[in-house]
């Protein structure tokens, strides 16, 4: 499995943006350039990139997709994009970060609707249940992760006696905490 590897607070401070939401991710001074309009574009994509931990493949895919669909097309973008199990996972609170939540799908912790998934990128549909696996409840890290760590959305629901979760419905793009102009990242793709 390809997922981003490197300097993450590297990124962060180049972004301008504590993309991997970590205490000391901007600790350093960010620089702040003047960029063309290319430069702009370019640099949302990759702070959207960085948000979801996604490589450029698969990034494409999930912009192509966008531009197909009849909404607007940033929002869809980025409504797909925290649909993503790995990231649901995340926003729940089973992992402290996307990182680890990542690993606990992959490493087969985390069940929707009672089945074992364990693709990152699998889509998360309205009313699918994410709950940990019945083993891993044992898991001090799994348990104090879950019970400590707050849920800040409004589009899901969290069933903490039950270690599990529920996509309520579909994020409102104003609701997602990505901090970026998605319009940049469409007017990137559409050129090309």
């Amino acid at each position: 499995m390809a997922r981003p590897r490197g300097p993450r607070f590297k990124v962060a401070r180049h972004l301008g943006v504590n993309v991997f939401n970590h205490p000391k991710a901007l600790k350093r001074g960010v620089k702040n350039h003047k960029l063309s309009d290319y430069g702009q574009q370019l640099l949302e994509k990759q702070k959207l990139k960085a948000y979801y931990g996604v490589l450029e493949k698969q990034f494409r895919r999930y912009v192509f997709e966008a531009l197909k669909s009849r909404g607007n097309s940033g929002d869809v973008l980025v409504q797909n994009l925290e649909r993503r199990l790995d990231n649901i996972v995340y926003r729940l609170g089973f992992g402290s970060t996307l990182r680890q939540a990542r690993q606990m799908v992959v490493h087969g912790h985390i069940l929707v609707n009672g089945k074992m998934v364990n693709i990152p990128s699998y889509r998360v549909n309205v009313d699918d249940v994410i709950s940990l696996r019945e083993k891993s409840r044992k898991n001090q890290i799994f348990a104090d992760n879950f019970s400590a760590i707050q849920l800040n959305v409004k589009y899901l629901e969290k069933d903490v006696e039950n270690f599990s979760g529920r996509l309520v419905r579909i994020p409102l793009r104003e609701e997602i905490p990505v901090d970026l102009k998605d319009s940049k990242v469409i007017e990137f793709y559409s050129k090309n």
